[in-house]
């Protein structure tokens, strides 16, 4: 995305926080007010007329005057050029030094941020009010002096918050790119990490802002802030408060400006927190539902196992969308239809973009929101689940679906022992103690292939490697025995030797429990070793789906030709190795008809026009969506189909490969 177009995301964003947008109208109104009270009134703030003393509302003292005559409605206007006066400078003092001193802290570590932080803790340890008074009374009292007390005080929030951003930013791994890079520490820094923790120190910043009003008046009222007669919305609810008993009026212009601006400025703070939330909503848990659509309207589902066998997964009509700057809501997966029989596994795969991820997980409403995901039906065995609420969603995640991510290290809290959590996942589903959950655990880390399991219970998931962090993985998603395992792409992260015992266990296991697998995966010998049946996907619709035999033998859809072409064969070849051109497109730009039809070798006219529907060959086996899929003859692997003995030594070549 250019920076141009990322400023015009960033700015249609904002302008869809219609409440940000409003009450920062308001504050803005405030402040001009403040700024332009000399062309708004003919009165002077601190001077009154004794005759006018406690004059009711009029016409000629709109908000009235105080005991000493003077006009309120100017007080008020000039009242706030001083509290936007004592913010600025409360929130500046705080800012300059509450992030320099935060970054070289975080960024440093060891004897300075030893050192600042116990000067944080030693100065957060007082009150405020008690700081500020005895600073105040060493120094002097007045507005510059009060503020700056309070911009010290607010400058050990900053720090604390910009260290701890910082001591989580630099073990990203763009930091350690700049490193080898050559990038200088100040560069990385001020350059790189400064501008990636913006956003919070941002928020941070309009919330002391609001504070910083509150506590000038708070100062002001008590007489520790600007000197009388000057005008402040503190010194006005002080002067109040001796007349309160004759007239309780004067106390709520000055109240009421404090409160519109100090909530006017959260209000900000609170949408420019969501503004920089990275569109991730405010749901419960930031988690969708699956919302039924119309029965009948998905496409036709394509049976590649065997019929016999119970189904244990069928998803029918299943479609995702996100919101666009540009064109309202854009579908990045459209009708989708599959069915997954027990005791068989499914391979989906495609490039990256193509939306196989985005597929599986929308199935059990772990897309995050703003997305929106509809289908047809989502059957677990005989229950319909699409449109279940989070508690229903809840009883199925992790009980009748086990789930293996591809990061399992990323997947695992690094805060509590792998034992703890899976305890978490056993109990959370089955009624037992905390023996027995830990008796299963045991259990589960030994069909795994986990050593000494009962020792390693008590390890955290950094002391694992990758390979036996996905064993933990996929015994934390078989510890209810699930009907289904969606595993997303689970051996990416591993080397090829680990990679190859992973996807055994994975078959294994699938031949023990008789449960489905939807294994999703880029890998071709992955499929062409593990599966019944492979769906391909292009662009958020299935191409091609079918027995892992006949796709790979026999394919009718370019695309698939594609991948297969694309695959490293364990034999002799000259001149560089065969690709697809171009990449996935984004959704924004898919084609009304074949979404392939860009990068196929084969397109005509007639893919450029209607949508092309996935259409079903007439065993009912395989479906296929291509125009052309009748008249193609693409050769697919030629003498090297699956269950053939050179495919067998293609898949085994991946492994071979890693050895020494």
């Amino acid at each position: 995305m250019s920076a141009a177009a990322g400023r015009s995301r960033f700015v249609a964003r904002a302008l869809r926080q219609r409440g940000m947008l409003v009450w920062s109208g308001i504050v803005l109104l405030i402040a001009l007010a403040s700024v332009c009270a000399p062309l708004l009134t003919d009165f002077d703030p601190n001077v009154g007329v004794f005759g006018d003393s406690m004059a009711a509302p009029s016409a000629e003292h709109w908000l009235g005057a105080d005991r000493y005559g003077r006009d309120v409605l100017t007080r008020v206007l000039y009242g706030g050029q001083v509290a936007l006066l004592a913010a600025v400078e409360a929130v500046a003092i705080a800012l300059a030094l509450g992030v320099p001193l935060g970054l070289v802290a975080g960024y440093v570590s060891g004897w300075f941020d030893k050192i600042v932080m116990r000067v944080v803790d030693g100065v957060m340890s007082v009150p405020f009010l008690v700081l500020a008074i005895a600073v105040i009374a060493a120094i002097g009292p007045g507005l510059a002096n009060a503020m700056a007390v309070v911009g010290v005080v607010y400058a050990m929030s900053v720090l604390r918050l910009v260290r701890g951003e910082v001591l989580s930013a630099k073990e990203e791994l763009y930091v350690d790119g700049l490193k080898v890079s050559g990038v200088s520490g100040p560069k990385i820094l001020f350059g790189h990490i400064l501008r990636n923790i913006a956003p919070p120190v941002i928020v941070q910043a309009t919330l002391m802002f609001a504070t910083a009003i509150v506590a000038e008046a708070t100062l002001s009222y008590l007489g520790l802030g600007v000197p009388q007669p000057t005008a402040s919305w503190g010194s006005m609810l002080s002067d109040a408060q001796h007349t309160i008993r004759e007239n309780f009026f004067f106390v709520i212009p000055p109240g009421v400006a404090i409160f519109l601006t100090v909530l006017g400025v959260n209000q900000i703070g609170e949408g420019l927190r969501d503004l920089f939330s990275r569109e991730i909503a405010v749901g419960r848990l930031g988690l969708n539902v699956v919302h039924p659509a119309p029965r009948g309207q998905g496409e036709p589902v394509v049976e590649p196992g065997e019929p016999d066998r119970p189904v244990a997964l069928e998803v029918e009509g299943l479609s995702v969308s996100f919101p666009h700057q540009d064109a309202g809501r854009v579908t990045v997966v459209r009708d989708v239809s599959l069915r997954l029989h027990r005791g068989e596994v499914l391979c989906l795969v495609g490039e990256s973009g193509s939306g196989k991820s985005v597929t599986a997980m929308s199935m059990l409403g772990l897309v995050s929101h703003p997305g929106t995901v509809t289908a047809a039906s989502i059957r677990i065995g005989d229950d319909e689940i699409s449109g279940l609420d989070f508690a229903g969603m809840r009883s199925i995640r992790g009980n009748r679906v086990g789930v293996v991510f591809q990061d399992p290290l990323g997947s695992l809290n690094p805060t509590f022992t792998v034992g703890n959590q899976m305890r978490e996942a056993i109990t959370a589903h089955r009624d037992v103690s905390r023996a027995e959950a830990d008796r299963i655990a045991v259990e589960l880390f030994e069909r795994v292939g986990i050593p000494r399991a009962a020792e390693r219970l008590a390890d955290y998931p950094f002391q694992f490697s990758g390979g036996m962090a996905q064993r933990v993985m996929i015994a934390m998603a078989l510890s209810c025995d699930p009907d289904v395992l969606v595993a997303d792409e689970p051996t990416t992260a591993l080397d090829v030797t680990v990679q190859q015992q992973v996807l055994d266990l994975l078959v294994s296991l699938r031949d023990e429990r008789g449960m489905a697998v939807l294994l999703i995966t880029h890998d071709l010998g992955v499929v062409a070793e593990v599966a019944d049946s492979v769906a391909v996907m292009y662009a958020g619709q299935l191409v091609e789906t079918g027995p892992v035999s006949e796709v790979f033998t026999r394919p009718r859809h370019p695309y698939t030709q594609g991948l297969l072409d694309s695959v490293p064969r364990n034999e002799l070849a000259t001149g560089p190795l065969a690709s697809i051109p171009g990449v996935v497109p984004q959704p924004a730009d898919w084609p009304d008809g074949c979404h392939f039809a860009d990068r196929c070798p084969f397109a005509v006219d007639a893919c450029g026009g209607e949508p092309v529907p996935l259409v079903l060959l007439p065993d009912r086996t395989r479906g296929v969506r291509c125009v052309r899929s009748g008249e193609l003859d693409l050769p697919g692997l030629g003498d090297h189909g699956p269950g053939t003995e050179p495919v067998r030594e293609h898949a085994d070549s991946h492994v071979e490969a890693g050895r020494p």
